[in-house]
């Protein structure tokens, strides 16, 4: 389990632009212990965790999503059961993390888009792909100046460009997302 609770904090800290000294002075302690941490030769505390989180944006939980299945399986399979919301259901938008580990090459993402909700605007552009395909509902989708409408069973896929979405109806839109490199 250290491996996978390091390998998730590696994969966020590189996401997030932070080096190790930079989370580590931001969690009070010492490069070395961080890096141990990561390479998993050393476990931290749960107040660790808890800081660690907290720093990195996310709830503690989301470093336990697998902890209490068979060891083979930790890292492989995320069941249905461990998965951690992520979002909030004010913003419009909630997403599960479907991908077991985040130190692939991407990752994978259920993310639902509450009725008559909105992304506020463009996202900026960002050095990743993403991809996905609407699951149920119908959503809007603008990619740089192109706007989409998608039905269920639509998919698409961009890179390195701005987007937006709407969801003008009055059912949710579920589309199951995949994003390289992992951004959560």
């Amino acid at each position: 389990m250290s491996r996978l609770i390091g390998d998730d904090i590696r994969a966020l800290r590189k996401t997030r632009g932070m080096t190790l000294k930079d989370l580590a002075t931001a969690v009070g302690r010492s490069l070395g212990w961080l890096s141990q941490i990561e390479r998993g030769q050393t476990t931290p505390s749960v107040r660790d965790l808890g800081l660690i989180a907290d720093t990195l944006g996310i709830n503690i939980s989301f470093f336990f999503r697998s902890a209490s299945r068979a060891e083979a399986e930790q890292g492989i399979v995320l069941r249905a059961a461990d998965r951690v919301p992520i979002g909030s259901a004010e913003s419009g938008l909630t997403e599960e993390l479907l991908s077991p580990t985040l130190s692939g090459a991407f990752e994978m993402i259920k993310s639902v888009f509450a009725p008559r909700s909105d992304s506020g605007g463009m996202i900026r552009a960002q050095e990743r792909e993403d991809g996905g395909v609407l699951i149920s509902g119908r959503l809007s989708l603008t990619i740089g100046t192109l706007e989409v409408d998608l039905q269920p069973g639509d998919s698409f896929q961009f890179a390195a460009s701005a987007y937006a979405w709407r969801n003008p109806h009055d059912e949710p839109a579920v589309v199951i997302w995949v994003v390289s490199p992992p951004v959560y």
